[in-house]
């Protein structure tokens, strides 16, 4: 199996944690890492660049930190001009069928915070919902997401070298988590 992991990170040099989950996941073989940011700092996307890339892997990761319950902006643009119609969906739309989408995200907040009786009132899994359709309307095979807590509560070093030990064995495969 082909893996792409599509890392959606602003600033990734900067981030603690998104950095080194890139850097396990980037020694695993069969492992396309994308940093989407890096490759298109002024945002311009290469479309027909992404849509060769998707084309090429078997299971997609879109891998974020989540910003006010939702994506970065550039991941949510990615969406608007590579997923068209007639390539991703409607009638012609099947380039991505089978395909499997897996959603790696990291929040600052604590698990409990993403309870019904939490301060956020819903779980990531419910927040994540708009990417869960996007994947039913591309064909694409929605996968339960890694969800990485509570990365701002002093993630010690120890925590964070278990943590992307086990999203890597996560992405590689997801049906033995």
């Amino acid at each position: 199996m082909k893996i792409l992991v599509l890392v959606f990170h602003p600033d990734l040099t900067a981030s603690r944690v998104h950095r080194r989950l890139t850097e396990e996941m980037e020694k695993q073989a069969g492992v396309t890492i994308h940093r989407v940011y890096e490759a298109y700092p002024n945002e311009k996307i290469d479309v027909e660049a992404e849509k060769s890339l998707l084309e090429q892997h078997d299971r997609i990761v879109l891998q974020f930190p989540f910003y006010w319950y939702s994506t970065p902006s550039l991941l949510k643009k990615w969406e608007d001009v590579v997923l068209t119609h007639g390539w991703a969906f409607g009638s012609k739309g099947d380039k991505l069928h089978g395909k499997e989408l897996l959603i790696a995200v990291s929040t600052g907040a604590a698990k409990e915070n993403y309870l019904p009786d939490g301060n956020f009132k819903y779980t990531v899994s419910e927040l994540l919902r708009p990417l869960q359709a996007t994947s039913n309307l591309i064909g694409t095979r929605y996968l339960t997401p890694y969800i990485l807590y509570g990365v701002m509560q002093h993630l010690s070093d120890e925590e964070l070298e278990q943590s992307a030990k086990d999203y890597v064995a996560y992405a590689l495969n997801p049906e033995l988590a």
